[in-house]
């Protein structure tokens, strides 16, 4: 049948050959992901839909095809054929049928496994018994999270899969690092399938973003959550994404909307603001007290998950406040590289980024350029007044400055910064 895979059958049943051996790999996740193999945990690829979670997946497959002590079962909830898997009571039995007795491996591969209810208390059972190696992959955190914490609690490893970055971009694209491939990164965005669109092909581009986002609002928020004041869940995302970088609270939405005469509560707001973050659309940013080491429990910023779909919101036929779009840039960086992001607040400033990994501290401050001799103060001033030893960086799009170094705080181009394998 279509879902068992392995090297003799793998590239004629349910893919296409010359489709599969185009998949541009993404090392940096399908490495570390290899290194779990055999180490007794549940993979969880997480993030949101069309960042290339199922490319991985395939990638991964398409590695494991060539041992032939490897067999595979594949399940793609988004493909026709596996509507039949709708809860754990047939997954069990789908998988239980096709395990191989006399392979030393079973490695079972199901996509969005989010739609198959209760699925956990299949995954548990087959980790138990030691059935098989399992990835999954998933677009949404709420079920994932709550399911896989409360049944799979230490058995899972989660990587959360993000739209590509701008190493990727260029890779993906066939361009060369230029300030005009950087704007492009800015103004597209990192969805994959792009550089199949092709970036010149600019209303072909804005219609595919504009897709996904619709399609992610749809299923994973309005029809999971069951959202019933739509035009509110769009009106908040635009004045989500008119907003990012900035500080705001539950509150101050209310009464934004109560200015355009859309009603609305803080509960609500909050609510919504969860599940766009669930379903990777958004993310939230909370404030962080340099000098009390604490977080704050109100006023938060939200960053997109991907550039592109922000901007297509806006309305991308121009960059639409490109200091936005580069701390929206610096913040994907940063957790591409593993860093915990905070906003930094000192008494009378504001640090952009703190950024934190393994007992190590960035902070970071990002504008557009240092055009005049205030913005240089302001810019570097705030980060001279933070008295340790930790890195810390201005980030912008200035060539001029790039070998300026004050009091510690060093200047570096964004296109420098986005290629940067650690900080």
């Amino acid at each position: 049948m279509f879902p068992i895979l392995h090297k003799k059958r793998y590239l004629c049943i349910g893919f296409k050959a010359d489709y599969v051996m185009n998949i541009i790999d993404r090392p940096d996740y399908t490495e570390k992901i290899k290194r779990f193999f055999g180490k007794g945990f549940i993979i969880a690829l997480t993030g949101q839909r069309r960042v290339g979670k199922s490319f991985i997946m395939k990638q991964l497959i398409q590695q494991l095809a060539d041992d032939t002590s490897c067999h595979i079962i594949y399940i793609d909830k988004d493909d026709e054929k596996f509507a039949f898997i709708k809860s754990h009571v047939e997954l069990t039995e789908y998988v239980n049928q096709h395990l191989s007795s006399s392979a030393k491996r079973n490695f079972l591969f199901v996509d969005e496994v989010q739609n198959i209810r209760e699925f956990e208390l299949s995954l548990r059972s087959f980790h138990t018994n030691d059935q098989c190696e399992i990835v999954i992959t998933g677009s949404n955190a709420k079920v994932l999270s709550s399911e896989l914490s409360t049944y799979l609690s230490g058995r899972c490893i989660e990587y959360h899969i993000q739209s590509l970055d701008y190493a990727e971009f260029l890779r993906f694209h066939g361009l060369q690092d230029s300030n005009q491939s950087l704007i492009s990164y800015l103004k597209a965005g990192g969805m994959p399938q792009l550089s199949r669109i092709g970036l010149e092909e600019e209303d072909l581009v804005d219609d595919y973003l504009k897709s996904v986002y619709n399609t992610i609002v749809l299923k994973d928020v309005i029809e999971r959550e069951e959202i019933r004041n739509v035009p509110l869940l769009k009106n908040l995302i635009r004045f989500v994404s008119d907003n990012v970088g900035k500080v705001f609270s539950a509150s101050s939405i209310v009464k934004y909307l109560k200015s355009q005469q859309v009603d609305s509560s803080t509960k609500i707001i909050l609510n919504y603001l969860e599940y766009l973050c669930n379903a990777y659309i958004i993310n939230r940013v909370s404030r962080y007290d340099i000098h009390g080491k604490r977080l704050f429990e109100q006023n938060d910023k939200f960053y997109f998950e991907d550039i592109g779909i922000r901007n297509s919101l806006i309305g991308n036929s121009q960059i639409s406040g490109i200091e936005k779009i580069m701390e929206n840039a610096v913040f994907l960086h940063l957790v591409r590289l593993g860093y915990e992001v905070t906003v930094g607040q000192l008494q009378k400033a504001e640090i952009d980024f703190v950024a934190q990994k393994k007992g190590r501290t960035v902070y970071i401050q990002v504008t557009y350029l240092l055009a005049s001799e205030d913005t240089v103060k302001r810019e570097f001033g705030n980060l001279a007044v933070i008295r340790d030893n930790h890195p810390k960086l201005v980030v912008s799009m200035d060539d001029f400055f790039n070998d300026m170094n004050e009091n510690g705080v060093r200047h570096i181009h964004l296109r420098q910064f986005l290629l940067m394998k650690e900080i």
